[in-house]
């Protein structure tokens, strides 16, 4: 059955549409950790992942667009996001409402819904009667030797095709399965010498203070440098900053905008339209000496993080979406 199914799997990617064009090359791709309504998603190379919780899908409104490992979404493919599993990867996802099983690679991001676990395509998700309802309750298991195939071929360029028809080979019995990685023994390390006797502190001495400017939020702040001028020999400096203006957090969150309006009332049509994407709000500004009104959702701690939510922004029709810092 597994055989049957992603080799058709394979085949479906040339039915035209987005998927028609030059065949795609492969990448593996894992990622860093990203912050997501304040959840922090850690990537991780696994091969043995078992969850349960609920699935959800996604279609027509991505398709020909890309993923977050830079193939293009196909709805009639069988494929899955999710939040932490490297791409591309092989699981089986069962429907455990009804017993339905089909087979998928993962190859994008998300959801990011807390209750869900896995986004599946169109097709994935029709195989598993989850059109209708939406959602379902489902167990996740992925495939470890399928898993290792997709990875070797992915990182010698093989894209999904190449992808699908090794796992057909594997299951066939016509490929070797890939070893999976050894966990490697480390030597018990020799007993540390015992301690060196602790110096004797030497008397403190007063910090020097030197006034300098920083440019905080687009205005210069005052603050105070303290130096400890009993630096050690190799350069070290230990210093403070205290700031003598207010307390205003620190620049860096990263925001996702998605369009700049000259009315207020069309920036709050649209942040009513983005809100199921995360947290939104409408800030107000200047541009050529007009006021200008943006819809913006975050903030998000890195932009890797803002990135994916851009990404399905645009997926989904928003073709302003781009990542802006604070």
């Amino acid at each position: 059955m597994l055989a049957i199914s992603l080799a058709a799997c394979g085949s479906s990617s040339r039915g035209g549409g987005a998927s028609a064009s030059a065949p795609q090359r492969g990448t593996y791709k894992i990622g860093n950790p990203y912050t997501i309504e304040g959840v922090v998603y850690t990537p991780r190379e696994e091969f043995n992942r078992v969850e349960t919780g609920v699935a959800s899908w996604y279609g027509p409104g991505f398709h020909g667009k890309s993923t977050a490992n830079g193939e293009r979404y196909d709805q009639r493919d069988r494929t899955a996001a999710h939040r932490t599993l490297q791409m591309p990867s092989i699981v089986r996802v069962t429907n455990l409402e009804n017993g339905h099983s089909t087979v998928v690679r993962i190859n994008d991001r998300g959801p990011f819904a807390r209750s869900r676990v896995i986004d599946l395509s169109r097709t994935a998700a029709e195989e598993l009667d989850v059109v209708g309802k939406g959602t379902a309750r489902v167990r996740i298991e992925q495939l470890q030797a399928e898993s290792l195939a997709v990875k070797e071929v992915a990182l010698g360029g093989g894209g999904p095709a190449e992808q699908h028809a090794a796992v057909a080979q594997l299951t066939n019995g016509r490929r070797t399965p890939v070893a999976a990685p050894r966990a490697v023994e480390v030597a018990a390390a020799p007993p540390p010498p015992p301690p060196s006797p602790p110096p004797q502190p030497s008397p403190p001495q007063q910090p020097q203070q030197r006034p300098m400017q920083m440019v905080w939020n687009g205005a210069p702040q005052q603050v105070v440098v303290e130096t400890n001028s009993a630096a050690p020999a190799s350069g070290v400096t230990v210093a403070s900053l205290v700031s003598t203006a207010s307390s205003t957090p620190m620049a860096g969150a990263f925001y996702v905008q998605t369009g700049a309006f000259s009315t207020a009332e069309n920036a709050e049509r649209q942040r009513d339209a983005v809100r199921s994407y995360g947290s939104t709000e409408v800030s107000q500004g200047s541009a050529g000496g007009r006021d200008v009104f943006r819809v913006r959702l975050g903030p998000y701690t890195t932009p890797d993080a803002a990135g994916i939510v851009a990404d399905r922004l645009r997926r989904s029709g928003y073709g302003d979406a781009r990542v802006v810092a604070n």
